[in-house]
């Protein structure tokens, strides 16, 4: 991968303005009043339903994450099937380099951007807790909800979707984060604004510089040396 700067300034500013125009306005302008409807429409329906309840609860159990993990290890897993032996080292490789990355862009988001806020559940009061409601173990709260790290690690996901196994891999991985990022929204424990500002203008600017330019090969390539096996992905 060649380093395309054209390409990774455009998603720098885009993710960049997407934040300053929440960050900015006061009080958060139009996306405060967005926030707080989304989310009292998903606590108004907490009482209304016993079924409802019920999948929210499930869907925010820490069972679930673990479905969240299985189910972007499937997606991975679908690729590795058909590959020959290189090549199946070559997606291992993929899957520990996704690892560091997530794991340094989700540790710089949550430092350096200079938010910190309760999740709605703890910021208004006469709303609903599924932890009042049910006797089951969920998440329902965050006492620092901004960015969304659950968002972000599967977005950063799709990313490394995109560029190694292509776009089909890519919807179905954007389809992996709708299904197991925005249960979180819909419990309360993060605003809507958590994943769509904070999770994705950390992941527009960071990842860009870790897939668009050769970042992501040197990493995979480092742990080609250092780990053993017979398959070599690079050789010298």
């Amino acid at each position: 991968m060649k380093t395309r700067l054209p390409l990774i300034f455009l998603l720098n500013a885009a993710g960049l303005a997407l934040f300053l125009c929440w960050y900015l306005p006061a009080n958060h302008g139009f996306w405060f009043p967005l926030d707080s409807a989304i989310f009292h429409f998903f606590n108004h329906g907490l009482t209304q339903s016993r079924a409802y309840l019920w999948l929210v609860a499930l869907t925010n159990n820490r069972a679930f994450d673990a479905c969240s993990l299985v189910a972007m290890g499937l997606l991975m897993l679908s690729f590795w099937l058909k590959a020959d032996p290189s090549g199946r080292r070559h997606i291992l490789l993929i899957g520990l380099a996704m690892l560091l990355i997530a794991v340094v862009i989700n540790q710089l988001a949550q430092h350096l951007m200079p938010v910190q806020r309760a999740s709605p559940s703890l910021f208004f009061t006469d709303i609903h807790r599924v932890r009042d409601l049910l006797d089951f173990p969920t998440k329902d709260a965050s006492k620092d909800s901004f960015p969304g790290d659950h968002g972000m690690m599967l977005l950063i996901f799709a990313g490394v979707m995109w560029r190694y196994f292509g776009h089909k891999a890519f919807f179905i991985a954007l389809v992996i984060f709708v299904v197991f990022a925005f249960p979180r929204v819909m419990i309360g424990a993060h605003w809507l604004t958590d994943i769509v500002v904070g999770s994705l203008s950390a992941v527009l600017i960071g990842l860009p510089w870790c897939l668009l330019t050769p970042l992501s090969d040197k990493i995979i390539s480092l742990f080609d040396s250092f780990l053993p096996g017979n398959n070599k992905i690079y050789t010298n």
